[in-house]
């Protein structure tokens, strides 16, 4: 990556070449001494990602007690059967709720250096925690799917927090319980669409206010060439034919559509903006030219954030009709 400096100045972003050479190695980077420890420590939380997604992906919520219990409101026995059946279920999503408090302050690291120098310099230095980074990214936008696609998650938690009270009447679950206090920001982090995406939002936002001293540049800059570098490298066949695995190519997209909805938070003026330090619309053109089926979510993220103007400074922005100018 010797020459990765020279060619990811801002103002050459749109229209930004990559030599075969040059990619961020998200397979086999690793760390300096200088970066060791915290690579670890980052290492060992990312390896809880697997059983969370697998846990995720199993859960089958408890529709049918709930039915039940709701049907027959009177019936202490299907209360029970109900409230035992959603228990196990909101304690694992309590150990998601859980870890995404760990993993915010991990990220909180990884910022702190990576946004310490200017970001073409701290990419090359720092390839190995970009890759963390990286491994951040494609598991919040892998979880935030998973939860985005099952309503049981927010249907089981809805009802154990209207039935905790009654339920303590007459049950012995009560071990089983999270905290009023637990409950109510959990309650907060599921009701939202997006909740690991909010989580690493708030982290980037939390940063850069209370990193004043560091250029703003430094943060979202981060972001933008890193969007950009993933674009390039799915875009030159010789650097796709240099992963060692298949599941790389989705990886590299994933992340590349992470760092757009990081920039487009963060950045005053957003990612959409035409100006913008990121060519959006070849991004785009890049998801819509993979095969049928294998990045619909990924452009329905984009499409989630552009819907909510709470989210995007360019709501109006329409991905489709754009590609077709």
């Amino acid at each position: 990556m010797g020459n990765l400096l020279q060619l990811l100045r801002k103002e050459d972003s749109n229209n930004f070449k990559l030599p075969d050479n040059v990619f961020l190695d998200f397979e086999n980077a690793l760390p300096g001494p200088a970066d060791q420890d915290l690579y670890e420590i980052v290492d060992k939380v990312l390896a809880k990602t697997v059983d969370i997604l697998e846990g995720l992906r199993a859960y089958t919520g408890a529709t049918d007690p709930i039915r039940e219990a709701i049907k027959n409101n009177d019936c202490e026995k299907s209360q029970v059967t109900a409230w035992k059946a959603v228990c196990p279920l909101v304690n694992a999503l309590n150990t998601y709720y859980q870890y995404s408090i760990e993993l915010d302050k991990q990220v909180v690291e990884l910022l702190t250096v990576l946004c310490s120098e200017p970001p073409m310099e701290s990419l090359e230095n720092h390839q190995a925690l970009a890759k963390q980074f990286a491994h951040v990214l494609d598991f919040v936008l892998a979880f935030d799917d998973l939860k985005m696609t099952n309503p049981s998650i927010q249907n089981d938690f809805s009802f154990y927090r209207r039935m905790r009270n009654r339920v303590k009447a007459y049950s012995e679950a009560e071990e089983h319980e999270v905290s009023n206090e637990v409950a109510n920001r959990m309650s907060m982090f599921y009701a939202y669409p997006t909740p690991m995406l909010k989580m690493l939002s708030n982290s980037v936002t939390s940063f850069v206010k209370k990193n004043q001293a560091l250029p703003l540049e430094n943060t979202t800059d981060i972001f933008s060439t890193m969007a950009n570098l993933c674009r390039c490298m799915i875009e030159d066949p010789q650097i796709v034919a240099r992963f060692q695995q298949k599941e790389t190519t989705l990886f590299v997209l994933r992340v590349m559509v992470g760092a757009i909805i990081l920039y487009d938070h963060v950045h005053p003026v957003g990612a959409f903006y035409r100006k913008s330090n990121i060519d959006i619309k070849s991004s785009i053109k890049l998801l819509k030219d993979q095969p049928p089926n294998t990045v619909e979510t990924l452009l329905n993220a984009l499409r989630f954030l552009l819907s909510i103007p709470t989210l995007s400074k360019w709501a109006t922005y329409d991905i489709d009709q754009q590609l077709d100018h």
